[in-house]
């Protein structure tokens, strides 16, 4: 996927964005609790998630 896709996925669908990058594991619940909780927090983890 293109870096531009990619990043709007992650603002947009956040735990998409993390299962489409690492697959199931310990990152998509941690992106899964904070988007839960709290929005911004979580859209930050997946924005960083991808442009790291």
């Amino acid at each position: 996927m293109s870096k531009l896709v990619r990043l709007l996925v992650a603002f947009f669908f956040r735990p998409v964005s993390i299962f489409l990058s690492k697959g199931v594991g310990k990152d998509l619940f941690i992106n899964i609790i904070l988007c839960i909780f709290f929005y911004l927090p979580g859209s930050l983890h997946a924005l960083w998630f991808e442009l790291k």
